[in-house]
């Protein structure tokens, strides 16, 4: 997405996409579009499918941390780089694949 300034060209900031394509830029790589985990980088990381029940039963303030802060040493966190706003919502995105 670009966004035309007066007399500039400046990229979009990711808090401009809505949360299903920087979930599809940032995390299906891992994670699969459908949040199952089943890409071959999901797999390799033994990445959990969002409808499992190991996964159901994080509450909403420890999925939403995993987002923001990462997961052991193979899931950066996002917070940084989307900021807390954007992760909250990929983080309800995310549970809504679950249903």
């Amino acid at each position: 997405m670009l966004i035309v300034g007066i007399g500039t060209l400046m990229m979009a900031a990711p808090q401009d996409k809505d949360a299903k394509q920087v979930y599809l830029d940032k995390c299906s790589v891992c994670h699969g579009e459908d949040g199952k985990g089943q890409t071959a980088k999901g797999k390799k990381l033994k990445v959990k499918d969002v409808a499992s029940a190991d996964v159901k039963k994080m509450t909403d303030a420890d999925f939403l941390n995993a987002v923001l802060k990462g997961k052991g040493q193979d899931m950066d966190g996002f917070e940084k780089e989307l900021g807390a706003d954007m992760c909250n919502k990929i983080s309800t995105y995310m549970r809504s694949l679950a249903k």
